[in-house]
Protein backbone atom coordinates (compact mmCIF):
# COMPACT_ATOMS: atom_id res chain seq x y z
CA UNK A 1 0.00 0.00 0.00
CA UNK A 2 2.98 2.29 0.89
CA UNK A 3 4.55 2.05 -2.76
CA UNK A 4 1.31 2.56 -4.36
CA UNK A 5 0.71 5.60 -2.37
CA UNK A 6 4.61 6.46 -3.31
CA UNK A 7 3.83 6.25 -7.01
CA UNK A 8 0.70 8.07 -6.81
CA UNK A 9 2.63 11.32 -5.12
CA UNK A 10 5.92 11.06 -7.48
CA UNK A 11 3.26 11.34 -10.41
CA UNK A 12 0.72 13.65 -9.12
CA UNK A 13 0.43 16.81 -11.66
CA UNK A 14 -2.29 18.82 -9.21
CA UNK A 15 -2.62 19.31 -6.37
CA UNK A 16 -5.94 21.57 -4.96
CA UNK A 17 -6.08 22.87 -1.75
CA UNK A 18 -9.15 23.81 0.42
CA UNK A 19 -8.38 26.96 2.74
CA UNK A 20 -10.15 26.94 6.15
CA UNK A 21 -8.75 24.87 8.19
CA UNK A 22 -6.36 23.50 5.95
CA UNK A 23 -4.21 25.98 4.06
CA UNK A 24 -5.14 28.51 7.69
CA UNK A 25 -5.63 27.33 11.01
CA UNK A 26 -8.98 29.91 10.92
CA UNK A 27 -12.36 29.31 10.14
CA UNK A 28 -12.38 32.63 7.72
CA UNK A 29 -16.31 33.36 8.28
CA UNK A 30 -16.26 32.21 11.67
CA UNK A 31 -13.21 35.27 12.60
CA UNK A 32 -14.85 37.81 10.65
CA UNK A 33 -18.22 36.93 12.30
CA UNK A 34 -16.27 37.37 15.50
CA UNK A 35 -14.50 40.52 14.16
CA UNK A 36 -18.35 42.03 13.61
CA UNK A 37 -19.98 41.06 16.88
CA UNK A 38 -22.07 37.67 15.90
CA UNK A 39 -19.07 35.07 16.37
CA UNK A 40 -21.60 32.56 18.83
CA UNK A 41 -24.58 32.41 15.64
CA UNK A 42 -22.31 31.80 13.29
CA UNK A 43 -20.30 29.08 14.42
CA UNK A 44 -23.12 26.69 14.87
CA UNK A 45 -23.93 27.28 11.39
CA UNK A 46 -20.38 26.94 10.47
CA UNK A 47 -20.07 23.42 12.38
CA UNK A 48 -23.77 22.31 10.49
CA UNK A 49 -21.93 22.98 6.95
CA UNK A 50 -18.77 21.31 7.62
CA UNK A 51 -20.72 18.25 8.89
CA UNK A 52 -22.88 17.76 6.00
CA UNK A 53 -26.03 18.27 8.03
CA UNK A 54 -26.89 21.32 6.51
CA UNK A 55 -26.98 22.16 2.82
CA UNK A 56 -24.07 24.32 1.92
CA UNK A 57 -25.05 27.35 0.07
CA UNK A 58 -27.96 27.42 2.71
CA UNK A 59 -25.70 27.34 5.53
CA UNK A 60 -23.46 30.33 3.96
CA UNK A 61 -26.70 32.25 2.91
CA UNK A 62 -27.94 31.90 6.79
CA UNK A 63 -24.07 33.22 8.17
CA UNK A 64 -23.71 36.08 6.00
CA UNK A 65 -27.43 37.18 6.33
CA UNK A 66 -26.18 37.21 10.18
CA UNK A 67 -22.85 39.06 9.85
CA UNK A 68 -23.87 41.70 7.07
CA UNK A 69 -20.30 42.64 6.37
CA UNK A 70 -19.39 45.46 5.28
CA UNK A 71 -17.07 46.05 2.35
CA UNK A 72 -15.23 48.54 5.14
CA UNK A 73 -15.45 45.84 7.98
CA UNK A 74 -13.79 43.20 5.67
CA UNK A 75 -11.07 45.96 4.55
CA UNK A 76 -10.73 46.08 8.08
CA UNK A 77 -10.76 42.20 9.14
CA UNK A 78 -7.98 41.66 6.85
CA UNK A 79 -5.71 44.63 8.14
CA UNK A 80 -5.79 43.59 11.78
CA UNK A 81 -6.96 40.05 11.99
CA UNK A 82 -4.01 38.16 9.26
CA UNK A 83 -4.40 34.34 9.08
CA UNK A 84 -1.99 31.59 10.62
CA UNK A 85 -0.61 29.37 8.18
CA UNK A 86 -1.03 25.84 9.68
CA UNK A 87 2.73 24.45 10.22
CA UNK A 88 3.98 22.48 7.21
CA UNK A 89 1.94 23.88 4.43
CA UNK A 90 4.38 26.43 3.21
CA UNK A 91 7.07 23.99 2.63
CA UNK A 92 4.91 21.12 1.02
CA UNK A 93 3.46 24.09 -1.10
CA UNK A 94 7.13 25.39 -1.69
CA UNK A 95 7.50 21.74 -2.76
CA UNK A 96 5.05 20.95 -4.79
CA UNK A 97 6.10 24.67 -6.61
CA UNK A 98 10.02 23.44 -7.00
CA UNK A 99 8.55 20.23 -9.02
CA UNK A 100 6.16 22.22 -11.13
CA UNK A 101 3.03 20.81 -10.09
CA UNK A 102 0.13 23.30 -10.28
CA UNK A 103 -1.56 24.23 -6.46
CA UNK A 104 -5.09 25.37 -6.71
CA UNK A 105 -6.76 27.06 -4.03
CA UNK A 106 -10.88 25.85 -3.63
CA UNK A 107 -12.50 27.19 -0.93
CA UNK A 108 -16.52 27.78 0.23
CA UNK A 109 -14.75 30.65 1.23
CA UNK A 110 -13.88 34.48 -0.12
CA UNK A 111 -12.02 35.33 -2.49
CA UNK A 112 -11.13 39.04 -0.95
CA UNK A 113 -9.73 36.89 2.20
CA UNK A 114 -8.14 34.57 0.46
CA UNK A 115 -5.96 36.60 -1.91
CA UNK A 116 -3.23 38.14 0.69
CA UNK A 117 -2.69 34.09 1.43
CA UNK A 118 -2.36 32.85 -2.35
CA UNK A 119 0.10 35.81 -2.69
CA UNK A 120 1.81 34.90 0.34
CA UNK A 121 2.60 31.46 -0.61
CA UNK A 122 3.45 32.69 -4.33
CA UNK A 123 0.18 30.63 -6.05
CA UNK A 124 -0.77 32.73 -8.80
CA UNK A 125 -4.51 34.40 -7.99
CA UNK A 126 -5.99 32.83 -10.87
CA UNK A 127 -5.30 29.64 -9.04
CA UNK A 128 -8.04 30.42 -6.58
CA UNK A 129 -11.88 29.42 -6.89
CA UNK A 130 -13.84 30.85 -3.91
CA UNK A 131 -16.68 32.79 -3.32
CA UNK A 132 -17.44 36.60 -4.25
CA UNK A 133 -19.16 38.97 -1.38
CA UNK A 134 -20.83 41.47 -3.35
CA UNK A 135 -21.94 45.10 -2.07
CA UNK A 136 -24.34 47.93 -2.91
CA UNK A 137 -22.44 51.32 -4.16
CA UNK A 138 -22.07 52.75 -0.33
CA UNK A 139 -20.46 49.50 0.94
CA UNK A 140 -23.66 47.65 2.91
CA UNK A 141 -23.62 43.92 1.87
CA UNK A 142 -25.28 42.91 -0.88
CA UNK A 143 -25.14 39.19 -0.88
CA UNK A 144 -22.64 37.06 -2.45
CA UNK A 145 -22.06 35.28 -5.93
CA UNK A 146 -24.73 32.66 -6.36
CA UNK A 147 -22.94 31.74 -9.94
CA UNK A 148 -20.08 30.52 -8.04
CA UNK A 149 -19.78 26.76 -7.88
CA UNK A 150 -18.29 26.63 -4.79
CA UNK A 151 -21.01 28.83 -2.81
CA UNK A 152 -22.77 25.23 -3.16
CA UNK A 153 -22.97 21.60 -2.51
CA UNK A 154 -20.97 19.52 -5.42
CA UNK A 155 -18.86 23.09 -6.39
CA UNK A 156 -15.47 21.81 -5.38
CA UNK A 157 -16.28 18.63 -7.86
CA UNK A 158 -17.57 20.87 -10.49
CA UNK A 159 -13.85 22.85 -10.42
CA UNK A 160 -12.05 19.99 -10.44
CA UNK A 161 -13.61 18.33 -13.46
CA UNK A 162 -13.46 21.41 -15.21
CA UNK A 163 -9.40 21.81 -14.50
CA UNK A 164 -9.12 18.41 -15.25
CA UNK A 165 -10.55 18.89 -18.86
CA UNK A 166 -9.19 22.09 -19.42
CA UNK A 167 -5.20 20.62 -18.83
CA UNK A 168 -5.35 17.04 -19.15
CA UNK A 169 -4.71 16.60 -15.51
CA UNK A 170 -4.84 12.61 -14.43
CA UNK A 171 -3.48 12.12 -11.10
CA UNK A 172 -4.88 15.56 -8.99
CA UNK A 173 -5.08 15.11 -5.38
CA UNK A 174 -7.68 17.47 -3.53
CA UNK A 175 -6.43 18.31 0.49
CA UNK A 176 -9.16 19.30 2.63
CA UNK A 177 -11.13 18.72 6.15
CA UNK A 178 -14.91 18.86 5.10
CA UNK A 179 -17.22 17.13 3.58
CA UNK A 180 -17.64 19.29 0.50
CA UNK A 181 -13.70 18.54 0.06
CA UNK A 182 -14.30 14.50 0.35
CA UNK A 183 -17.06 15.27 -1.93
CA UNK A 184 -14.85 16.45 -5.03
CA UNK A 185 -13.43 12.64 -5.18
CA UNK A 186 -14.64 11.81 -7.82
CA UNK A 187 -13.85 13.64 -9.80
CA UNK A 188 -10.16 14.35 -7.67
CA UNK A 189 -8.12 11.10 -7.97
CA UNK A 190 -7.39 10.89 -4.51
CA UNK A 191 -8.58 12.60 -1.29
CA UNK A 192 -5.99 13.39 1.41
CA UNK A 193 -7.85 14.15 4.83
CA UNK A 194 -5.98 16.92 6.43
CA UNK A 195 -6.55 16.43 10.95
CA UNK A 196 -4.39 18.93 12.23
CA UNK A 197 -6.92 21.90 14.06
CA UNK A 198 -9.76 19.12 14.75
CA UNK A 199 -11.29 15.54 14.09
CA UNK A 200 -14.06 15.40 11.49
CA UNK A 201 -14.88 11.78 12.36
CA UNK A 202 -18.16 11.73 9.91
CA UNK A 203 -16.00 12.92 7.18
CA UNK A 204 -13.90 9.82 7.54
CA UNK A 205 -16.41 7.33 8.12
CA UNK A 206 -15.78 7.07 12.17
CA UNK A 207 -11.81 5.99 11.43
CA UNK A 208 -10.02 7.20 14.42
CA UNK A 209 -7.15 9.60 13.40
CA UNK A 210 -5.10 11.09 15.55
CA UNK A 211 -5.33 14.80 16.12
CA UNK A 212 -1.61 15.54 14.98
CA UNK A 213 -0.09 16.44 11.64
CA UNK A 214 -1.46 13.58 9.99
CA UNK A 215 -3.22 13.03 7.03
CA UNK A 216 -5.41 10.22 5.50
CA UNK A 217 -4.97 9.35 2.32
CA UNK A 218 -8.44 7.96 0.28
CA UNK A 219 -8.02 6.59 -2.86
CA UNK A 220 -11.06 4.80 -3.67
CA UNK A 221 -10.68 1.94 -1.23
CA UNK A 222 -6.92 2.71 0.36
CA UNK A 223 -6.99 4.17 3.58
CA UNK A 224 -2.89 5.17 4.77
CA UNK A 225 -2.41 7.54 7.90
CA UNK A 226 0.71 9.36 6.67
CA UNK A 227 2.83 12.37 8.12
CA UNK A 228 3.15 15.75 6.12
CA UNK A 229 6.83 15.51 6.35
CA UNK A 230 6.56 12.14 4.92
CA UNK A 231 4.30 13.44 1.92
CA UNK A 232 7.19 15.52 1.12
CA UNK A 233 9.55 13.29 0.96
CA UNK A 234 7.71 11.08 -1.52
CA UNK A 235 8.27 14.21 -4.12
CA UNK A 236 11.63 14.55 -3.23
Amino acid sequence: MADDIKVLWRDVDAVCFDVDSTVIQEEAIDEVAKFCNKGEEVKKLTNSAMSGKMDFREALAARLQIIKPSLQQIRDFIKEHPFHLTPGIRELIQLLQQKNIPVYLISGGFRGLIGPIAIELSIPLQHIFANKLKFFLNGDYAGFDEKEPTSKNGGKGEVISMLKEKYGYTKLFMIGDGITDLEACPPADAFIGKLINYLMMKVYRAHYIPNTYTFLVHNHDIYLDLYIFILSIFLR
